[in-house]
């Protein structure tokens, strides 16, 4: 049995570890975080665990031939080209929402020291000094203050629960999260500009976007409240540190506390040493309970995604929000017979797929499902170079158009999946199918012809003329060359006329067999295609 060689690039809890080490088809490579020794890595590696330190670029993975997975350590994905890695059909995983306990909890220790100048207080006892000014060492409190929150997601929402609970008032800024979404109604959703000028402390919980870059810079400091403090346990990008370390300089702001920043380590970074600075290095999901729960998480998702039975937090993988993997399955392996098949049906390059879907049931199911279409289409070509995390790529690069569609004439399903593709000189073939017990693909419409066969095995697509013997020359062809026929489905669109014949076969029919059928006088076409389990 080939194992599955896994690359693990960071700190892991010891359990996880174990459950790596103890898998029979794993086999475990344990490397320090550093790009000469991934890079080596990389050579055999199906997996790669990591965090934000190792930055996972496009020319990384084009040392990696055999990568399926990689596993990120933490929610952030800034240090890993998703891009690339969609292109080469690798799977990006990360671990959302499971250190935001420690995360918030961080940001709270911040805003704490900040407030009571617990550094200069440390410092101050360290050396040998007590009391020595009280006046210098003096804090504030936090009840009856203006917490500003910018990011109202998992980590946001922790901070501001805890803090309702020092007596603030919680200001939040978030386009994304409505009055109906919040979770507690003395949280108050205001712009940014208000939050700026209204908040005696700002704590950022943003991802790194191109919108969140900088937003921290000249312009917004200067609404702050004089005196106001920030902080940052989000990401480096989203604040300007020479701007922010002219404020801090000048007395506008009145501190800063940062756990993140612009360049990793932060040699050259002007918030480093600043008296009204604390600053920490990264530390903010470094708990043991985090690191626990994070270890454990991303260990089962590489190992469930390798081997094939889940697929959880993908970033790259096509399902909507709030999709599993055992939901969309069948609905994307109905989607890639349809593509196998009109692939084999296809006797020109295919250049247009329009998808439709009919039924409640599959409103959340269609990219999935036309992702599945792609990948049928283009296996028989690429082989194992396509998936489901590159096909839309493949298809991209291929000249393939991709649309959603309305109108198609087919079958009265209450839940159907259509697919039309357009064929470079301009021929379109339909093909439609169901699942049955949301289960089961059946295939009911190719074309006009109506038949219902489920898609597996090996298959013969056969277009004929309605005439009588049809079938008894076809059986006394396959009897006398040994191939036996498992099931027989034939559509026609009227009397007399053209037919549409699949049949399963138990074993594929050779390639001298196939042209002599092709060659009797009532055969149009013959074509053959597998449908893998």
């Amino acid at each position: 049995m080939s194992k599955f060689h896994i690359l693990v690039a960071t700190d892991l809890a010891d359990n996880s570890l174990k459950l790596l080490q103890e898998a029979s088809d794993v086999t475990l490579q344990q490397v320090t975080p550093t790009l000469p020794a991934i890079r080596d890595g990389l050579k055999h590696a199906n997996a790669l665990i990591a965090r934000s330190d190792i930055h996972i670029e496009k020319s990384l993975l084009v040392e990696a031939p055999n990568l399926q997975v990689i596993g990120h350590v933490g929610a952030g994905l800034s240090s890993i080209d998703v891009e690339a890695a969609t292109g080469r059909g690798i799977i990006v995983m990360n671990t959302p929402g499971t250190n935001a306990i420690a995360a918030g909890e961080h940001a709270i220790t911040l805003m704490l020291a900040l407030s009571r100048k617990l550094v200069v207080a440390h410092d101050s006892l360290k050396e040998g000094w007590w009391l020595l000014d009280r006046k210098r060492q003096a804090g504030t409190q936090l009840y009856g203050k203006t917490l500003g929150i910018i990011g109202l997601g998992r980590v946001g929402k922790i901070v501001a629960q805890r803090c309702l609970a020092f007596g603030m008032t919680i200001l939040a800024y978030d386009p994304y999260v409505g009055e109906d979404q919040l979770i507690d109604e003395r949280i108050l959703l205001v712009g940014l500009k208000e939050l700026l000028q209204r908040s005696d402390f700002v704590s950022l919980h943003v991802a790194a976007t191109p919108e969140t870059n900088c937003l921290i810079n000249k312009q917004t400091l200067a609404l702050m409240k004089p005196g106001a403090r920030l902080i940052n346990t989000a990401h480096g990008s989203v604040i300007d540190e020479g701007a922010v370390a002219a404020a801090l300089k000048d007395g506008h702001l009145g501190g800063l506390a940062v756990d993140v920043y612009a360049d990793e380590p932060p040699y050259n970074s002007p918030l480093i040493g600043l008296d009204n600075v604390i600053h920490t290095p990264r530390i903010g999901d470094n708990t043991i309970e985090a690191m626990q729960d994070l270890s454990q998480q991303i260990v089962q998702q590489v190992l469930d995604a390798l081997r094939g039975s889940d697929y959880r937090n993908v970033v790259n993988m096509p399902f909507v929000p709030g999709l599993d993997f055992e939901t969309a399955k069948p609905y994307m392996r109905l989607g890639e017979c349809i593509g196998t098949m009109l692939y084999a049906l296809a006797r020109n390059p295919v250049r247009r797929v329009a998808v439709e879907y009919r039924g409640e049931e599959m409103s959340g199911m269609v990219k999935a499902a036309a992702v599945a279409i792609l990948k049928g289409l283009l296996q028989p070509i690429l082989g194992d170079k396509v998936n489901t995390i590159n096909a839309p790529v493949l298809a991209a690069e291929r000249g393939i158009q991709v649309t959603q569609t309305k109108g198609l004439k087919t079958g009265d399903y209450a839940s159907l999946v259509s697919c039309q593709v357009t064929l470079e000189d301009g021929e379109e073939i339909i093909m439609s199918g169901t699942l049955l017990d949301r289960k089961e693909p059946h295939i009911v419409q190719i074309n006009q012809y109506r038949m219902n066969f489920v898609p597996e095995g090996h298959l013969l697509l056969m277009g004929s003329y309605d005439r009588p013997g049809v079938i008894g020359k076809i059986g006394t062809l396959m009897a006398a060359n040994n191939v036996n026929i498992a099931s027989w489905h034939t559509g026609r669109a009227e009397p007399g006329g053209h037919t549409l014949t699949v049949l399963a076969l138990d074993q594929p029919m050779p390639s001298a067999v196939l042209e002599e059928l092709r060659h009797l006088e009532f055969v149009r076409h013959a074509h053959q295609a597998e449908i893998k389990q």
